[in-house]
């Protein structure tokens, strides 16, 4: 990324997306989804969100999301701020909505004294490193389009639920075939610095998206730096290779965690996070030593990530840390 960096800052050109990176990015995407998508580069991962619901999202309508949703939780507020719509949060104990969830609050359309959901955003892979299937997130779109409402697929690491459902070609599956209208497509969770894509499946039907992307400061002037990062990952097939490593560094240490004192792995790995419940002494010993986030305080569950960058050293070092910090506090 650095090098492709490096390289677009050679010679001068214009800006805004008229220069032959963004060019070839653009056709990269339309290549790796195998359809004439269009892209919208953004700088960060919360921001294109925000550009991806607002281009689907119509006057008075809300947002449904699992409560467990970033963009129900991590996102600050921004969505409901900046686009004046709520966000309808549904309890999803595995991270995952259900199409009967849809109908549920589909009950509602109709009635001036309700909001009305227009839209249904998913998390793949969820924030609880859950995977929806191909099919349940067909069956999603099905039931959100029989009521009229669009899809919105928040990928912040959808390179690590297509490499863990099968290669590159469950991206187009999970995405475009099964009926999503709009999708974010990490890069940052990826290796990439400050680079993430909205990719909209149908652009005649959205034409004001790149004007939203202006209003919501999503726009680079200099957005071939961007590009070019994109580039270097999608002619080759890098980022599926990235993400692959990173699901392998967490499945290695979620074989291993199992044998720490005290630890307990709720499941195994789908993709590059691991979840564990944690002796509440050994937690805060534990954080001092490497950083990591709480997860289900009640529980004392923990979140622990691998990355595209984690190596089978890392993994070593971290197993050996932890089993001696556990068993001290033992």
């Amino acid at each position: 990324m650095i090098e492709a960096i490096i390289e677009a800052n050679a010679g001068h050109h214009l800006a805004y997306g008229d220069d032959p990176f963004t060019e070839r990015c653009s056709a990269l995407f339309r290549e790796v989804f195998d359809a004439p998508v269009s892209t919208l580069l953004a700088f960060n991962g919360t921001g294109a969100n925000v550009v991806g619901l607002s281009t689907v999202l119509g006057p008075g309508e809300a947002v449904i999301c699992s409560d467990w949703a970033h963009i129900n939780v991590d996102e600050t507020g921004a969505p409901e701020r900046f686009l004046g719509a709520k966000l309808i949060d549904l309890a999803c104990p595995d991270g995952k909505l259900q199409p009967d969830q849809i109908d549920a609050v589909a009950a509602n359309l109709g009635n001036q004294h309700h909001v009305q959901a227009g839209v249904v955003s998913i998390t793949q892979s969820t924030e609880l490193g859950t995977l929806y299937t191909i099919d349940e997130i067909g069956a999603l779109c099905e039931r959100a389009h029989a009521h009229s409402m669009r899809v919105h697929l928040d990928g912040a690491r959808l390179a690590n639920a297509v490499a863990a459902s099968g290669g590159g070609s469950a991206l187009r599956a999970m995405t475009l075939e099964a009926g999503v209208d709009v999708v974010t497509f990490g890069g940052t969770k990826n290796g990439l610095m400050g680079a993430e894509a909205v990719i909209i499946a149908d652009p005649s039907r959205w034409p004001a998206a790149r004007y939203l992307r202006k209003q919501a400061t999503q726009l680079p002037s200099k957005m071939r730096f961007l590009a070019a990062q994109f580039n270097a990952v999608l002619a080759d097939g890098l980022w599926l290779d990235l993400a692959m490593h990173a699901n392998a560094m967490a499945a290695d240490l979620g074989r291993r965690v199992i044998a720490l004192p005290g630890v307990h792995l709720d499941s195994a790995p789908e993709v590059n996070s691991v979840f564990v419940r944690l002796p509440p002494e050994a937690i805060e010993p534990l954080r001092r030593w490497t950083f990591f986030w709480d997860w289900d305080t009640s529980r004392h569950q923990v979140r622990w990530m691998t990355s595209w960058d984690t190596t089978a050293e890392d993994v070593d070092t971290f197993i050996d840390g932890a089993g001696e910090i556990l068993a001290q506090c033992n």
